[in-house]
């Protein structure tokens, strides 16, 4: 979630006037990096992921799950857990492997919400293959370890969005009542947010520059009951003395959609995250390009956010819901006035899909980049001037057309162009689906990075310990082929829309490169080896290609082709035949590759639909439960039975149940 810094936060109208001068001072700190580490080379890669987890405080008296607000005592508990201290983790200044035990000792972090908390693995995992036999090993000891340091009612899970977040009545333990000077919910407290003063001013600080409360509608799910025309019955129900609550009166909630007001509702959702540290430069940028394309197709599989305030909604996934909560842009921004106070008209929210490619890989066409972006001019001809290429200042440039939103009083009188919190301000606040990181400061030991952002948590560690495997796995692949997954920016947009959709896994199609191997010049064979599941060649040797039309490189696929590839004999390979086919090339041992296999076949039944995804199952076991009313309603006993049935799930307690049923046994 961002620098967490300590200091005197100030107003958006104190610190609106400062807007131009952090950016400057980013900008600088960020050459400063840049002259320091662009030529810096790291022997081996790494890589970690994050998992977030809701905590749940269950009533048992009448069977009703909770938020629990306790995050910060748990992590207090966690750091002054002696034992772990010892051995280097819980905190996040102890992030070392254990010397004497020769393991990793997983970390806890802070999020948005006071009913979240964030595990990462306490250090990197290595580069070899047998190191992915870690990971599902290392997630489960996370969850475990954080229900040691919990209360009994208490447990962690995996689930991406709480159901019953902003509904009518009692949703936290303890209780607060809606409203708050901070986000001016009318359906949540301003104690969800953790406490930590980054966040509330985060909170307070978007509504203000943006002059309204943040406004965010999901389609309903009609079902049978459901009314017709459906208008969010809870909008009404408390409206406050705020002004922004004139935004309601006035119909900002819309028909036939869930209507949520505040931060929480995006940011209290829950993803997985994937970081990797490069050999250099070059590599990350060119792992940024490549992996963008592929940020809307594993959006869609991951998918597991079907139900918002109580509600059954006709949308898959977390991430507009977000991109909507966290939208600062004014009127005039959004294009709904004109222009009078601001410089442009931005198209997004500054949580949403990238906008622009990066790498100066040969295979770049410059037809990619086909969507127009306001850029900070003046700041990128700094860049330009202090050595920086187009491209890689253009990314910038755009990035920095956004105001920091949490400036601290120290940090503007103690500025250091060695450290990164002036750059970290803007990076830190523009959350796209890929994120390209430089090294912290100019002496910093870490590397150049690119975040994989677009996944959602899955209700398992075999899951998530599977999705993390396989992108692992492509990077590799991508990186020992020299793979081509390039379609224009404006693709990859329409994309990340077409993900959100209803089982879009399986009822939609997207954009896709329909040639993803390098053109070159040979009189060599191309039969290459064949893939053992779908008979496709892929070749050794690619075939020579001609550029044409940036349009003909592409063409819709449905997730199935993606993964499973097409007919041969021309038809795309499919990414789990050529992330095999890397596999036959290199040494691994009998063990590790069956092991590995386990994986892919979830990605490779969860494309096909032989394995639901997280939404559909539970759109599904709302929809079957006795208690459900066919309204599109979650009541307290349907969220009650939901959440025991995610635990259950969590801690591999299911298998062979009927809980288990749909998610991991074949049909």
């Amino acid at each position: 979630m961002g620098l967490l810094s300590l200091g005197t936060p100030l107003s958006w109208d104190e610190a609106k006037p400062l807007a131009d001068l952090i950016r400057e001072r980013g900008i600088d700190q960020l050459l400063k990096i840049w002259e320091k580490a662009k030529n810096k080379e790291r022997d081996i890669l790494l890589w970690g992921d994050e998992i977030e987890y809701l905590v749940v405080s269950y009533d048992e008296d009448v069977k009703d799950a909770l938020l629990s607000l306790r995050q910060a005592e748990i992590l207090k508990d966690l750091a002054h857990d002696e034992e772990l201290r010892k051995a280097g983790g819980c905190v996040p200044s102890l992030q070392e492997i254990n010397p004497k035990a020769g393991q990793r000792v997983p970390t806890f972090h802070a999020e948005y919400g006071r009913f979240m908390l964030e595990a990462t693995p306490g250090a990197p995992y290595g580069g070899t293959l047998k190191d992915l036999l870690t990971v599902e090993p290392d997630m489960r000891k996370r969850r475990v370890i954080a229900k040691q340091h919990m209360a009994k009612n208490e447990t962690p899970i995996t689930m991406t969005s709480f159901p019953r977040l902003g509904v009518p009545g009692i949703f936290t333990n303890p209780y607060y009542p809606p409203h708050g000077p901070i986000a001016r919910s009318i359906f949540v407290p301003d104690e969800i947010i953790n406490p930590h003063i980054r966040f509330p001013t985060l909170t307070a600080n978007i509504r203000s520059r943006r002059g309204s409360k943040v406004c965010i509608n999901m389609p309903v799910y009609y079902d049978e009951k459901t009314p017709r025309p459906f208008h969010d019955p809870t909008v009404l129900y408390d409206l406050s003395d705020y002004p922004e609550d004139d935004d309601v009166r006035k119909g900002a909630a819309k028909e036939g959609h869930v209507y949520m007001d505040a931060m929480g509702f995006g940011m209290g959702s829950c993803c997985l995250q994937i970081t990797f540290q490069t050999k250099n430069i070059g590599e990350a940028r060119t792992l940024y390009d490549q992996l963008c394309p592929l940020g809307p197709i594993m959006l869609a599989l991951s998918a597991a956010s079907p139900i918002f305030k109580g509600y059954l909604t006709d949308v898959d996934c977390r991430w507009n819901v977000i991109s909507r909560a966290v939208d600062d842009r004014t009127d005039e921004e959004r294009g709904l006035k004109p222009l009078k106070d601001n410089k442009y008209v931005i198209p997004k929210s500054r949580y949403d899909s990238v906008s622009t490619y990066i790498s100066q890989d040969p295979a770049f066409r410059s037809e990619y980049n086909d969507v127009d972006v306001h850029q900070n001019l003046v700041l990128k001809q700094k860049l330009l001037d202090g050595g920086m290429d187009e491209l890689l200042a253009r990314h910038f440039a755009h990035l920095f057309i956004r105001d920091p939103l949490v400036i601290f009083s120290e940090s503007v009188k103690n500025f250091n162009i060695g450290q990164n919190d002036n750059f970290e301000n803007i990076q830190s606040t523009n959350w796209q689906h890929m994120r390209f990181k430089p090294p912290p400061s100019a002496e910093d030991a870490i590397g150049w990075r690119v975040e994989f952002r677009s996944m959602e948590v899955q209700l398992t560690d075999f899951e998530n310990a599977a999705f993390s495997i396989f992108i692992v796995l492509l990077t590799r692949t991508i990186l020992s082929y020299g793979l081509n997954f390039y379609i224009p920016i404006s693709k990859v947009n329409e994309n990340m829309e077409t993900a959100h959709l209803r089982n879009s896994v399986l009822s939609e199609r997207f954009y896709f490169r329909k040639q993803v191997f390098p053109p070159r010049h040979s009189n060599r064979s191309s039969k290459g080896t064949v893939s053992p599941n779908s008979g496709q060649s892929i070749p050794n040797t690619p075939k020579v290609l001609e550029l044409g039309p940036v349009d003909e490189e592409y063409c819709l696929m449905t997730i199935d082709e993606i993964m499973n590839g097409q007919p041969i004999p021309d038809g795309f390979p499919g990414l789990i035949s050529l992330i095999e086919s890397y596999l036959n090339s290199v040494n691994v041992d009998v063990e590790t590759r069956c092991e590995l296999a386990r994986y892919l076949d979830l990605i490779r039944k969860r494309s096909k639909g032989t394995w639901e995804t997280a939404a559909t199952w539970i759109r599904n076991f709302v929809r079957n439960h006795p208690k459900y009313e066919k309204n599109s309603q979650v009541n307290s006993q349907v969220n009650y039975d939901l959440i025991k049935a995610a635990e259950t799930l969590g801690n591999g307690n299911g298998k062979g149940t009927e809980l288990w049923k749909g998610l991991f046994e074949q049909r």
